[in-house]
């Protein structure tokens, strides 16, 4: 079956849509475009993280946030965001936005991350059985301050963007219900 091409949204720096590309050409080109990173935290308030997957076009298998990914044009930010949550890790999960920002970064592949990303978080405290193989290579729960830690030790076995995030994530961990 052929993938049919996937376009994101074109923004600017406040986040105001200015077209649309296809999501491959965006990150090649360095178009600033908008995206999502969901993070679920389990009953003990521990960060849900995903290893992506080996044949992932880029940040193939680093560690990250439980999905991340772009709303494609004429569907709302959030919407997109519990859409890929399914198809990546086949759960349907509540989930609130709580900040965004932006960020453009050249990855080691050519391609850039250059996104103004909206950061969602939920609570998830079921058994995550059937996650999509083609976009996760593994999951775990690590403590926020255990995550620090190896953050710090490891940084390289992170996405570029988790490692932007969590410093700002920090504060509102405490207050998800």
């Amino acid at each position: 079956m052929m993938m049919k091409e996937e376009y994101v949204i074109l923004v600017d720096e406040q986040d105001n849509p200015i077209g649309e590309m296809e999501k491959q050409a965006a990150h090649e080109e360095n178009k600033k475009h908008r995206a999502f990173s969901v993070f679920l935290l389990d009953e003990q308030g521990r960060i849900l993280l995903q290893k992506r997957a080996a044949g992932k076009y880029h940040s193939p298998n680093l560690w990250t946030n439980a999905c991340c990914g772009h709303p494609r044009p004429d569907e709302s930010t959030i919407d997109a965001a519990k859409r890929r949550t399914f198809e990546e890790l086949g759960i349907q999960v509540e989930i609130e936005e709580l900040f965004t920002l932006s960020y453009a970064e050249q990855l080691e592949n050519g391609l850039w991350e250059n996104e103004y990303d909206h950061v969602f978080v939920g609570k998830y405290t079921d058994p995550i059985e059937r996650f999509n193989p083609d976009e996760v290579r593994a999951i775990k729960y690590v403590a926020a301050y255990e995550l620090l830690d190896d953050l710090k030790l490891h940084p390289e076995q992170y996405t570029f963007w988790f490692k932007k995030i969590m410093p700002k994530l920090l504060p509102y961990l405490e207050k998800v219900d």
